[in-house]
C-alpha cells in the first residue's frame, strides 16, 4: 500500500470518530476529564463519584456516566463493580506502540503536508508556533502543551488529512500522560519550540524528506523514559 493510500485509509476510519465528536454535555465533561487526567492535575487512583461530577458540572447523571464509559473505553478510568470509579495508571506496555503509530502516521503525514505547503496555508502552524513562545515565556505548562497538539493538528490539515490527528489523539493517550510529567525540564519547551520551528522551516521549503527527518528527531526526543518516570512516580504506573 502506497503512503497516499495509507493516509486516505487512515483518514475514512477517522472520520466516524470526528463526526461522532459533537459537542454535548457528555462530550463536554468528557474532555475536561480527559484534560485533568493527562496533565495528572486528576492523578492515578484519584475517585470519580457520579455525585461529585454531577454538582461541579451541573448536570443529570445520565452525561456523567457517558462521559465516563467514553473515558474507560481509551484507558484513563477503572471502573471497579461494588467499589466505583478512578482514574487508571499508566500501563507502560502501551507506550512503545503509541509511539510506533506515531511516527508512522505523522511521518507520512508531514511529507503530504511538505507537497502541499504555501505561505498562506502555513498560517495555522505559525499561529502554534507563537503561541507556545507565549506558553514557554509564561511558564504555563498547559497552554504550552494545548499549543503543542494545535502544532501536530495544523500539520494535518495542510496535509489535507485532519482527520489523522483526531484519531493519534485517541492512540496517544497513555504516552501523553506519561510526557506530560516530563513537560517541566528546564529548558524542555525552548527545545521543542526549535523543533518545531526546523519543521516549519521544512515545510515552507516543500522539503518532505527533510521534513519527515525533522519530525523523526523531533518525536524521538518527546518519547519519555518511562523507567525514569517510574522512579520518580511509582504510583502512576503499571
Amino acid at each position: 500500500m502506497s503512503d497516499e493510500a495509507l493516509l486516505d485509509a487512515v483518514s475514512a476510519a477517522a472520520r466516524p470518530v470526528a463526526k461522532a465528536r459533537r459537542i454535548t454535555s457528555a462530550t463536554q465533561i468528557f474532555e475536561a476529564l480527559r484534560a485533568e487526567i493527562v496533565a495528572s492535575r486528576l492523578p492515578p487512583g484519584t475517585p470519580l463519584q457520579d455525585r461529585m461530577l454531577i454538582e461541579r458540572f451541573g448536570v443529570s447523571r445520565t452525561p456523567v456516566r457517558e462521559a465516563l464509559i467514553r473515558l474507560a473505553e481509551i484507558g484513563l478510568v477503572d471502573v471497579r463493580p461494588q467499589a466505583g470509579t478512578f482514574v487508571s495508571r499508566v500501563p507502560v506496555n502501551a507506550i512503545p506502540e503509541a509511539v510506533l503509530i506515531r511516527k508512522a502516521l505523522e511521518g507520512i503525514t508531514v511529507e503530504k503536508a511538505a507537497e502541499r505547503a504555501t505561505e498562506l496555508g502555513l498560517r495555522g502552524v505559525d499561529a502554534t508556533i507563537r503561541r507556545q513562545k507565549q506558553a514557554a515565556a509564561a511558564d504555563d505548562v498547559d497552554a504550552f502543551h494545548e499549543a503543542d497538539e494545535a502544532f501536530h493538528a495544523a500539520i494535518a490539515e495542510v496535509a489535507g488529512h485532519p482527520g489523522i490527528w483526531s484519531l493519534l489523539a485517541l492512540v496517544k493517550v497513555q504516552m501523553d500522560r506519561a510526557r506530560r510529567l516530563t513537560l517541566p525540564v528546564l529548558g524542555r519547551m525552548e527545545q521543542v519550540i526549535a523543533e518545531h520551528q526546523t519543521i516549519r522551516a521544512c515545510l515552507a521549503a516543500n522539503d518532505a524528506a527533510g521534513a519527515k527527518a525533522a519530525m523523526t528527531v523531533h518525536l524521538s526526543a518527546v518519547i519519555p523514559d518511562v523507567d525514569a518516570l517510574k522512579g520518580r512516580y511509582p504510583t502512576y504506573f503499571v
